[in-house]
């Protein structure tokens, strides 16, 4: 018997969730209560956990979520997004959070391109990206110390041409296990 993708379970759970709670309205407008953006780690454990440890809600932040909470690109998607977050939605403060335990940390370009080929990808395609600019081991490397990552995420921020003066930045470290929240300074 074949399994249901992860996506199928979902587009049926959502037609119940749209059935269940037809005619009821979520209040909560697409800017930030709190004027804060989180760029945060993509790590599953902080799909709920994070929020709950910084006692927010929904509607109180926006959140951005990469591997690593890393901001390596100074015109790349997050560092664009941050950008949005501010002029068009009246961000005024980030928080980087990483954390513990985390699996970007020590990631290791020989072997995930290992995996791509594994998978199927054609070494052509691994060519192509490294002509095109890409250097792939540093591209696909992790980041070695958690506090330099943050530390240089947050620089990343605070000092790019397009960022306001006004706008606070600050970076943290989250405990995994018990959410407790460290300042990296």
């Amino acid at each position: 018997m074949k399994k249901e993708s992860a996506i199928t379970n979902v587009l049926n759970y959502n037609k119940e969730f749209v059935a269940q709670r037809s005619g009821e309205i979520f209040e909560v407008d697409g800017k930030p209560r709190k004027q804060l953006a989180l760029v945060a780690c993509m790590d599953t454990r902080f799909t709920s956990m994070l929020i709950a440890a910084l006692g927010l809600e929904d509607g109180d932040v926006n959140v951005i979520k990469v591997a690593g909470a890393e901001v390596s690109d100074a015109y790349g998607a997050v560092m664009r997004s941050l950008l949005v977050a501010v002029y068009e939605l009246g961000v005024r403060e980030i928080m980087v959070v990483a954390h513990t335990e985390c699996g970007a940390q020590n990631m290791n370009a020989a072997r995930m391109t290992m995996l791509m080929q594994e998978a199927g990808v054609e070494a052509s395609a691994i060519e192509e990206a490294a002509a095109s600019g890409i250097n792939l081991d540093e591209w696909l490397e992790g980041f070695g110390n958690m506090s330099d990552a943050v530390l240089r995420s947050v620089a990343t921020i605070q000092n790019h041409p397009l960022a306001p003066s006004y706008l606070n930045v600050r970076g943290f470290v989250i405990e995994t296990q018990t959410g407790e929240l460290f300042e990296v300074s």
